[in-house]
């Protein structure tokens, strides 16, 4: 059998172990919240020997030359030695800025990073409690805009994280981890196109980093806006986008709730074939959004999704 070693400690593994259940019975305690490769909390570094790679292109080139690896996503087939993801080590500290909760469900945390972070708006951030939680977030702030970076958290159910967030306070430090972009982005190229952005519950905080980058660039075409929540009360950014819609005339904002929600999507007509949409949120919100845009007659190379992994 393969020998997997972490620091000084070694043992025996079946071969064709999974490398993420493998280190966690050995007492390694490796993140995720996925197992799909979405999360990427589960980063490991490879210092000797190679695993069977399930998903190579989930990380970078440059990271998969450091020797990085997404755990879940690995076999153990031969003599492998790898050091877990340390944010103390590998990640960038970030301190607590701000802490506001819109309405009772969602708090918005502001982080301030130790060294200024590259991203992109729709990208999302694995972010570490001082505990050693690690969950990835999307990124709700606009990048060369924003000072800081600003995350909506959802708290309606409890989590190991969220439970850590509600006992946060300005000044503590956390720990930032991989960044990564999944289907969610805008590009330049789409000013002149209708822009659909779908969102359930705090779906809405990387749609709303791309709202403003949209009008950032000056997006000229029609944009709307379509956000479902539980209640009314969800609605948890309604006033700024009302905000924005005072200022750009091309802006359409609709509140949905489960009960308008039918007539909301019924109403969806597309006025061009051009029209790209975002959706982002539940796996079942996205069910229920992406049926009726193909419905509505939106090609299916034109949505793009981010569908959020559940609550943990």
């Amino acid at each position: 059998m393969p020998e997997l070693c972490v620091g000084e400690r070694c043992w025996a593994v079946p071969a064709g172990s999974n490398l993420l259940d493998a280190l966690n019975a050995g007492g390694c305690s490796v993140p995720y919240s996925c197992r799909a490769g979405s999360c990427h909390a589960c980063l490991v570094r490879c210092l000797e020997g190679q695993p069977v790679d399930a998903l190579p292109d989930a990380l970078s080139a440059d990271k998969r030359e450091q020797g990085w690896r997404l755990a879940c996503q690995c076999k153990v087939v031969d003599d492998l030695q790898v050091a877990v993801f340390d944010p103390q080590c590998d990640g960038v500290p970030a301190r607590v800025c701000g802490l506001d909760w819109l309405g009772s469900e969602v708090l918005r945390l502001r982080l301030q990073p130790e060294r200024p972070l590259r991203y992109q708006a729709g990208q999302h951030l694995v972010l570490w409690s001082a505990n050693g939680v690690a969950r990835p977030y999307s990124l709700a702030s606009l990048p060369n805009e924003d000072d800081f970076l600003d995350f909506h958290l959802d708290c309606r159910q409890p989590g190991a994280f969220c439970d850590a967030a509600r006992r946060l306070q300005v000044g503590d430090v956390l720990g930032l981890g991989a960044l990564h972009g999944g289907a969610l982005h805008y590009d330049a190229d789409w000013q002149e196109r209708p822009l659909w952005l779908l969102a359930a519950g705090t779906g809405l905080a990387p749609l709303w980093g791309i709202l403003r980058e949209a009008l950032r660039q000056e997006h000229h075409a029609p944009i709307r806006v379509l956000h479902l929540a539980h209640d009314r009360q969800g609605h948890y950014m309604a006033g700024d986008l009302t905000v924005l819609a005072e200022h750009y005339p091309q802006l359409q904002i609709e509140l949905l709730t489960p009960k308008t929600l039918p007539q909301g999507l019924a109403d969806l007509r597309l006025q061009s074939r051009r029209t790209v949409a975002l959706a982002c949120g539940s796996a079942a919100s996205i069910e229920q959004f992406s049926r009726q845009l193909f419905l509505a007659g939106l090609p299916r190379n034109q949505l793009f999704v981010d569908t959020f992994i559940a609550h943990a």
